[in-house]
C-alpha cells in the first residue's frame, strides 16, 4: 500500500518535484479521457490472454534427429532439418521427398493426439516451432534451403491445417519462428548444422526474417485461435543489435495487426528483457502489439546444476522468474511485464538423480514437476513443456505425455472443474455486495489516510470491468462444450489492453487500474478459484 500511496501522492502533486522530462512524458498521453472502446472479451481475447497450459508440439515442421530419427535416412550428414531434407532429396528426388515430408506434417500429430491434449492434459495452447523455410520456396531463395525448396511447397498450408484442427478443439497455437535465416543461435534446432548464429551479423538474414514474420502476421490476422507470433527462439546472450531488430519487427507487425501478441526471446537474460518490454508495453506506446517475453528454464545442462540434489533444484524452482518482481503489477506506473516459460522439462542430470538421498526417482520427478507447475502458474503467463511428439513416446522426462500421466506436470485447477456455470452464477449473485465492499474499502482508505481530490468512480468502473472480464474468461470454455475454466494468465497485458480500451486518462487513472485488478481478484475468490 505504501507503493500505491507514493504513486498517488506523486500524481496529485502539481509540482514536478524535479522528476524531469521522463515523468512529464509518462503523463502526457493520459491528460484527459477519450471515448471508451471497451467490448466484451472475444474468443480471440481469451485465446491470447488466458493462462497457457501447454506443450511444444514436437519435431514436426523443424526436425531434430534425437526426437524424430525416422525422418533421417541412413547416411544423412547432420542432425538438422536441412540435413534430413538434403538426404531425402538425394536419395529419392524432390517430389518423393516432398510427399514424405507432407505425410509427416499431416499424420505425425494425429487427431487422437490433439484429443488427448485437450481432454486429458487440459492443454489450452500448443507452441508450434517452424522455420522460415516452412513458408515455402520464395522464402528459401538465397539460403541454404534453396536447392531443397521444392520440399516446402505445401508446408505453410500444412501449418494452417494444423491450426484449424486445433481450433476445432478449442486449442490455441503460438506460432514459433524457431529457425531464422542464418540462425539466432548456433544449434541444430535453428534448421542447419552450420554451428553459427549468423542472423545478427548479416543484414540480409534479418531482412528475410522480418519479411517472413510479416507474412505470418498477414496470414494469421483472422485466425482467432492463434495465441501469438514468436519472432525468435533462444537468441544468443547479448546478441549485437538484437533489441534494435526487435523494435523494427514489432513496429512492422503492429502495423499489420496490433492486436496480435508478439513473443520475444529473453536471450537468457530475463531481467534485461523485462525492463525493455516495459517500454514497449506502456500507455505511451499507443496501439502497439503487446510484447511477451519467452524464457526457457532447464536444470539438466550446466555443471553447476549437476552438483545439486533434486530436492535443492525443486526448491530453487520456487524462486524462478523473480526478475519480474517490481516490474509488473502496475501498468500506469511502469508499463507491463509479462513472461511465459516457452520451454522446460522434468529432465535432470544423472549426477543430480544420484544425489537424491535414496528417494525413489518417480517421487523426485513428481516433486520437481509439481514445483515447476506451481511456480509457473503463480508467476508466468503460461508454460510450454518440451516436448510432446517424438519417435520414443511417451518420452521419459522429456515427454509431456509421460509427465502428465505420472502427475508430475499438472494443469491449473480451474481447468479441471466440471461445475463452471454454477460457479459463475454463484459469483454473479454476490457481485453487488462484493462491489460495494471493494469500493467502500478503497474510498475509505484513501479519504481517511491520505485526504485529497480523488475520482473513486474510476475504481468503480474498473472493478465492474475486471469482474466481468474474469467471469467471461472463466465461462467461455464451458460455452464451447469444453471442461474447465480459464483464468486471465496474461493479467499485466490484459490490464494494459483494458486501460487503452477504456479511454481513461488524467492523473487518477491509477484508480481505474486498481479497480480492474480488484474486480478480477474478487471474482476468483467468489468463484472459489
Amino acid at each position: 500500500m505504501q507503493r500505491l500511496f507514493n504513486k498517488a501522492k506523486s500524481a496529485l502533486d502539481s509540482h514536478d518535484g524535479g522528476g524531469g522530462h521522463q515523468q512529464q512524458q509518462q503523463q502526457q498521453p493520459m491528460q484527459e479521457d477519450r471515448p471508451s472502446s471497451v467490448q466484451a472479451p472475444t474468443v480471440a481475447d481469451v485465446t491470447r490472454y488466458r493462462y497457457h497450459h501447454g506443450t511444444n508440439i514436437g519435431s514436426l515442421f523443424i526436425l531434430e534427429k534425437w526426437l524424430t530419427g525416422h525422418m533421417f535416412p541412413e547416411g544423412a550428414q547432420g542432425s538438422s532439418e536441412l540435413a534430413a531434407a538434403e538426404a531425402w532429396v538425394k536419395k529419392e528426388g524432390v517430389d518423393r521427398a516432398r510427399e514424405r515430408f507432407e505425410k509427416h506434417w499431416r499424420e505425425y500429430v494425429s487427431d487422437g493426439d490433439l484429443d488427448w491434449l485437450r481432454d486429458v492434459a487440459k492443454c489450452t495452447t500448443i507452441r508450434l516451432p517452424i522455420g522460415y523455410f516452412t513458408l515455402g520456396p520464395p522464402y528459401c531463395d538465397g539460403t541454404p534451403f534453396k536447392h531443397v525448396a521444392g520440399v516446402y511447397q505445401n508446408a505453410w498450408p500444412a501449418v494452417k491445417q494444423l491450426v484449424q484442427r486445433c481450433q476445432q478443439r478449442g486449442i490455441g497455437v503460438l506460432i514459433d519462428m524457431h529457425g531464422l535465416p542464418g540462425g539466432a543461435n548456433p544449434q541444430d534446432h535453428s534448421g542447419t548444422n552450420s554451428g553459427k548464429a549468423e542472423l545478427w551479423g548479416h543484414r540480409s538474414n534479418r531482412d528475410l526474417a522480418t519479411r517472413s514474420l510479416c507474412f505470418i502476421a498477414q496470414q494469421t490476422r483472422n485466425m482467432e485461435n492463434v495465441a501469438g507470433i514468436q519472432i525468435i527462439n533462444e537468441a544468443e546472450w547479448d546478441a549485437k543489435g538484437m533489441y534494435d531488430w526487435y523494435d523494427e519487427v514489432i513496429g512492422q507487425l503492429s502495423s499489420i495487426d496490433p492486436t496480435m501478441p508478439v513473443y520475444i526471446s529473453d536471450a537468457w537474460n530475463l531481467d534485461k528483457a523485462a525492463k525493455w518490454s516495459q517500454g514497449k508495453n506502456s500507455l505511451l506506446a499507443g496501439q502497439s502489439s503487446p510484447v511477451v517475453i519467452d524464457t526457457h528454464l532447464y536444470w539438466c545442462f550446466s555443471n553447476e546444476d549437476k552438483k545439486k540434489s533434486p530436492q535443492i533444484i525443486a526448491t530453487e524452482v520456487q524462486h524462478k522468474l523473480s526478475a519480474l518482481d517490481g516490474k509488473d503489477g502496475s501498468v500506469v506506473d511502469h508499463g507491463a511485464a509479462q513472461a511465459v516459460v516457452g520451454e522446460y522439462s522434468c529432465v535432470l542430470g544423472e549426477d543430480t538423480w544420484a544425489r537424491g538421498q535414496g528417494a525413489p526417482k518417480d517421487q523426485l520427478i513428481q516433486q520437481f514437476g509439481n514445483a515447476e507447475s506451481t511456480r509457473f502458474q503463480q508467476r508466468a503467463g503460461g508454460s510450454f513443456f518440451w516436448t510432446y511428439k517424438m519417435d520414443w513416446m511417451p518420452g521419459g522426462e522429456w515427454g509431456f505425455k509421460n509427465m502428465t500421466e505420472k502427475q508430475a506436470i499438472v494443469p491449473p485447477p480451474s481447468l479441471t472443474l466440471s461445475d463452471v456455470p454454477s460457479r459463475v452464477q454463484h459469483a454473479q449473485g454476490q457481485q453487488g455486495q462484493l462491489k460495494q465492499n471493494a469500493v467502500g474499502a478503497h474510498s475509505h482508505y484513501w479519504d481517511t489516510n491520505h485526504p485529497g481530490q480523488y475520482e473513486h468512480w474510476r475504481f468503480e468502473q474498473g472493478w465492474d470491468l475486471g469482474f466481468g472480464d474474469a467471469a467471461a474468461f472463466f465461462g467461455m470454455r464451458s460455452q464451447g462444450g469444453v471442461q474447465g475454466g480459464d483464468k486471465i494468465g496474461m493479467l499485466d497485458l490484459w490490464v494494459l489492453k483494458r486501460l487503452r480500451d477504456s479511454g481513461q486518462g488524467g492523473k487518477l487513472v491509477w484508480e481505474f487500474e486498481q479497480g480492474l485488478r480488484q474486480g478480477v481478484k474478487n471474482f476468483y475468490e467468489s468463484a472459489g478459484i
